[in-house]
């Protein structure tokens, strides 16, 4: 008796569920589709039409990032319509602090086994993510790797490229002493630190997704998986109509790491505790994990998504305009001069 030949899907592999899942999205892609956009997905690459018309000095501006261990927690809680607007998240804000606007965005997913609700839930993210960026979800790539990931286990990337006119990329290289620091909203951890908020959580707290956050009345699963904020509509607004020098993303590094980014040599940052709403999740974390304040600001963004750096005389106006567009903001800081510390940030 000849021995039964074997398929790819005896090796683990589903192309059948992977050309459904792919048929299953095509409504979600499309819904995302600027003019620039040239056919539809299923090819062998994504094609968009550069118009370089309207700038004087086009530049391309791209990116690429993940969502970390923070997948983690949509994987024990078994939610994923969220974790996609987390990956576009973290690509466009990259995006937008240099001026640039967001134009497409493709994402890599990895995958143990063929889900085909679930992987489109992570689609419905991604897309809900690039409708609120402004940029089209032109491709992507779903790598079915049993042996590799565990059957519920995915990762996922994403890359994003944007264009801005040369003459106003935003570098912090016009900034100067005696401007302010105006900190705009997180919506909560975002999608960095959280190696250590599993180990505070999980260990050390003894919590489960499913238990109450001590004192925020909602699950550690619902806080733990807000998605980040998508700051891209609004900056651009004020872009054009104020004088912004610079523009930090508070990501992985928090406060220390981030802000001398964008600080020419001889400045440096002072940072004004008390003068923002930090949310509630970031004190139970450090009562919880018994973290030092330092290690907080260089971990979390502490309720401060984005900081923009602008003329004291403008901040008025800027935090007025920050309201009407849905954002909460605060002056939380201004710029100094560097002393012989060398301290890129103080922090009082």
């Amino acid at each position: 008796m000849k021995d039964r030949s074997l398929s790819y899907k005896d090796a683990g592999v589903d192309i059948d569920g992977a050309n459904l899942f792919v048929e299953r999205i095509k409504p979600l892609v499309k819904s995302t589709f600027r003019k620039e956009v040239l056919g539809n997905i299923g090819g062998f690459g994504a094609l968009f039409h550069l118009d370089m018309s309207r700038l004087k000095y086009p530049v391309l501006v791209s990116c690429t990032d993940g969502v970390g261990t923070k997948l983690r927690i949509a994987q024990w809680l078994g939610k994923h319509d969220t974790i996609g607007i987390d990956l576009v998240a973290m690509n466009v804000n990259d995006l937008v602090v240099q001026g640039a606007e967001p134009l497409f965005f493709l994402d890599y997913m990895a995958i143990g086994k063929m889900d085909v609700d679930r992987n489109i839930a992570i689609v419905e993210g991604i897309s809900r993510g690039c409708l609120e960026a402004g940029c089209a979800l032109i491709g992507g790539e779903t790598a079915e790797m049993p042996g590799f990931y565990g059957e519920d286990e995915y990762d996922l990337a994403g890359f994003a490229v944007g264009i801005v006119d040369r003459e106003k990329i935003i570098d912090g290289s016009a900034v100067r002493v005696g401007d302010v620091l105006i900190g705009i909203a997180s919506s909560g951890i975002h999608s960095n630190g959280y190696s250590l908020v599993r180990k505070v959580v999980f260990e050390e707290g003894k919590l489960t997704v499913h238990d109450e956050m001590p004192g925020l009345g909602i699950t550690v699963g619902e806080e733990l998986l807000r998605p980040t904020r998508i700051y891209v509509k609004a900056v651009l607004n004020l872009i054009k109509n104020f004088n912004i020098k610079g523009i930090v993303h508070v990501t992985g590094g928090g406060f220390y790491d981030n802000i001398p980014r964008i600080l020419p040599d001889p400045c440096r940052a002072l940072v004004h505790r008390g003068t923002w709403d930090v949310p509630p999740v970031f004190p139970v974390l450090q009562d919880m994990g018994r973290i030092e304040e330092t290690e907080m600001f260089r971990v979390f963004n502490m309720g401060i998504g984005m900081i923009l750096v602008a003329p004291e005389k403008e901040s008025g106006d800027i935090l007025d305009r920050l309201s009407v567009l849905g954002e909460k903001a605060w002056v939380i800081g201004t710029v100094d001069k560097k002393d012989d510390s060398r301290k890129g940030v103080i922090i009082a």
